[in-house]
């Protein structure tokens, strides 16, 4: 069996640190706590877990802080958290099975990272990250905001999920490090260029946005996925700007970087309900359905392969009079969000127009 040391930064995390550390504290061997200032009981709380305390000046680098806790850990392995992060029961026997199983050829260890849950707790937003790591390859963070994990060698993907329970009110704090790059002259990677854009989109500062994500994709070193965001992305800030033609080429920019995803294609098929075209909208929504999930550590939308497709078929088969087809698409829809208000409304709505019979025919089992 590995043994794990999680190492954390934290700063006034008082009211989520004790969830995350109840999650943890039979599955880590050693917590490492590196607190940047904090205020309110957050030490007190760590210290009630057997944490090992390390203050650290606050220099607006968060991967400084990082490497900080990882340069305290004696453990094997190096799980890093954030104090908003929790592990659900079942990912709890996963990561135990995974704890004793490891192979010591692995370097690290990625995790799907939940981001975005419906009102039923099901995933909706899910990306990978590199979570566990071996503690004598030295992997470093880098970037002083939106940092990463510089890993190398063989990687196993784990089972295991990391669930994100936010429960701060989202700041200006990441925008300001950055202003307060810009405002140095420091030169943006293209990987600070696009978390940048992020950052001014957020705000809704649009056009600025749309300056740096044209900045960070000239630059043609960026990673696939981020590319690809950016241009969804874009077509967001154009949108926001009521800017119709740079919307749609936004969207088609994404062709660029790789097939078809669903997200393109339910965002494309939004566009043509909204002309009123409804047979063009329909085929892009079928092509949502029919593509398979990507293996990948980017960001999926687990919507767009599911209830949302098929939610709008049901809408451009409404407003076509084919309300067999239309019924059968919301129904479908149901099957993977069976609370949502709309879809409910739509059964009702069904039902009274085609006769109990015929909504219970093309029901999903």
């Amino acid at each position: 069996m590995i043994t794990i040391s999680l190492c954390m930064i934290v700063r006034n995390e008082e009211n989520g640190l004790g969830r995350c550390l109840d999650c943890v504290k039979d599955i880590a061997d050693e917590i490492v706590i590196v607190d940047t200032g904090s205020t309110d009981r957050t030490k007190e709380i760590a210290a009630e877990y057997g944490a090992v305390i390390y203050d650290f000046e606050w220099i607006d680098n968060f991967a400084a802080a990082r490497n900080e806790a990882f340069s305290k850990a004696t453990k094997e392995y190096i799980l890093w958290l954030d104090a908003d992060d929790t592990i659900e029961e079942i990912d709890r026997v996963r990561f135990k099975k995974l704890k004793e199983t490891l192979s010591p050829q692995y370097q690290s260890v990625t995790m799907p990272y939940n981001l975005a849950f419906d009102s039923e707790g099901k995933v909706t937003s899910s990306l990978r990250r590199n979570r566990l790591v071996r503690r004598d390859c030295g992997f470093q963070w880098v970037g002083p905001v939106h940092e990463y994990l510089a890993v190398a060698g063989n990687t196993f993907d784990s089972d295991v999920c990391i669930t994100h329970k936010k429960d701060k009110v989202h700041t200006d704090r990441n925008l300001r490090i950055y202003r307060g790059r810009q405002a140095s002259g420091e030169e943006f990677s293209p990987r600070d260029l696009y978390y940048f854009a992020n950052e001014l989109r957020d705000h809704a500062i649009h056009e600025e946005a749309l300056e740096y994500y044209e900045k960070f994709l000239q630059t043609g070193q960026g990673w696939v996925e981020d590319n690809y965001q950016a241009c969804l992305k874009m077509a967001e800030c154009h949108g926001n700007l009521n800017n119709k033609a740079g919307k749609m080429n936004a969207l088609y920019r994404t062709l660029n970087y790789d097939i078809p995803r669903s997200e393109f294609c339910c965002r494309l098929g939004s566009e043509f309900v909204e002309a009123g075209e409804f047979q063009r909208a329909i085929y892009w929504f079928e092509q949502a359905i029919s593509l398979p999930r990507r293996s990948t550590l980017g960001l999926q939308d687990m919507t767009s392969t599911t209830w949302v497709p098929h939610l709008q078929l049901c809408v451009c088969y409404d407003r076509m009079g084919q309300y067999l087809k239309a019924n059968y698409h919301n129904e479908s829809a149901l099957f993977y969000y069976p609370t949502h208000p709309s879809m409910l409304h739509n059964r009702k709505y069904y039902k009274e127009l085609l006769g109990e019979s015929f909504s219970e025919l093309f029901k999903v089992s």
